[in-house]
């Protein structure tokens, strides 16, 4: 593959990391008429086979981010994991970063993101912010819970990873100092769930709006195990998604998708986490929408209008791939008949999302099947629920 850079009439696009998303938005760049640059770790990188152009570089290196930006019309993200501080330079600097810093400082910063949505009245778990254990706050907020609470680290945690589920105010303790280590930590509530949802937006330069339809999302382990398209919900739930997502990217600013976990409680829909990227709840929108996640990200980050988001089918599963103990066969999941298999092109590891399938179709209990069953052939770690 070329590294040299053109411009013939397209919008040049950097993506700051080469995991799979940006594997998926180098698939759906041509159709949009955006050519992409990734910052990859290595020329093993997912991303690397799909994308225009490469530079390798960490997405903490500040020399190879400035780079990229050179050589790129704008700059958009595959993940958070990013020095926020060098991002608001780049923008001070000149350089056209969409999401914008003001707006991925939501996703980045847990703690940041709470007292915000919190301030404009939006709905989060009870929640307090510390630096340590032995913070005077702590004893009374703990008090005030009905069970042991949750504990995140305000940066750096994904799929589960730096979010604690302590059994006793001692293990709680323990857990908030372990955590404060790299930073603050937030304390939560643990609510009590009927479900989990989650509501995709794209956000263009000019403030339009499109929603993809809401959806249900299963966990295992703190990660995604499965997508269900419809959502398992009354209509006016959806409704309330919907508005919430609009205020929500309206807060922030966002340009380009914005994801938001939704969990579903007695006394209603209370937001989880935000994503200011193509995520993991989008997937099926490749086959299941007019307009995947992947391409709208790419026409908002662009300044291209909005493509729409109808549906293409009636029903849609989709069922992360992880490695397990013994190494996965993509061919027996590929063997599947009326199933989309997207491999990411990772080498095998055990817990390693390595590619995710999609079925769909205008029956709910056939299609939630055909999915499991590309799955259950694959061999992924993680189970049906």
């Amino acid at each position: 593959m070329s590294n040299e850079l053109t411009s013939q009439g397209v919008t040049r696009v950097g993506v700051i990391g080469a995991g799979q998303l940006a594997r998926m938005m180098g698939e759906a760049a041509h159709e949009v008429a955006v050519s992409i640059t990734v910052l990859a770790t290595s020329q093993d990188d997912s991303a690397v086979s799909t994308c225009d152009h490469f530079i390798v570089g960490d997405a903490h290196d500040t020399k190879a981010i400035e780079e990229l930006s050179d050589v790129v019309d704008v700059l958009t993200f595959d993940h958070e994991l990013v020095d926020l501080e060098h991002i608001v330079l780049l923008e001070a600097h000149g350089a056209v970063v969409r999401p914008s810093a003001g707006a991925l400082h939501y996703a980045v910063d847990k703690a940041y993101q709470r007292r915000e949505l919190h301030e404009a009245g939006l709905p989060v778990p009870r929640f307090l912010v510390v630096r340590s254990s032995s913070d005077a706050q702590i004893p009374k907020f703990l008090d005030e819970l009905p069970g042991p609470p949750v504990i995140k680290a305000s940066r750096g945690g994904y799929d589960g990873r730096g979010v604690l589920f302590p059994v006793d105010r001692t293990e709680a303790l323990a857990m908030i100092d372990e955590v404060c280590i790299d930073g603050e930590a937030v304390i939560e509530e643990r609510l009590t769930l009927r479900g989990e949802v989650a509501q995709v937006v794209a956000r263009g330069v000019d403030g339009s709006l499109v929603l993809y339809p809401l959806v249900t999302t299963v966990q295992s382990e703190g990660m995604c195990v499965e997508v269900r398209f419809p959502a398992d919900v009354p209509s006016a739930m959806s409704d309330e998604a919907a508005e919430l997502a609009t205020r929500i990217a309206t807060l922030i600013d966002v340009v380009g998708i914005l994801a938001i976990e939704l969990f579903v409680t007695d006394a209603g829909l209370v937001v989880n986490e935000l994503a200011t990227r193509p995520h993991n709840s989008g997937h099926w929108t490749i086959e299941g929408a007019q307009t995947s996640q992947f391409a709208n990200h790419l026409r908002a980050v662009s300044g291209q209008s909005l493509g729409v988001t109808t549906p293409t089918t009636g029903f849609a599963v989709m069922v992360n791939l992880v490695g397990n103990d013994q190494p996965s066969s993509l061919e027996a999941a590929l063997a599947v008949p009326e199933v989309h298999v997207h491999d990411y092109g990772k080498s095998w590891r055990p817990g390693r999302k390595l590619g995710h399938v999609t079925a769909l179709g205008e029956d709910a209990h056939s299609t939630h099947v055909r999915a499991w069953e590309s799955a259950r052939a694959y061999g992924t770690r993680t189970r049906e629920k």
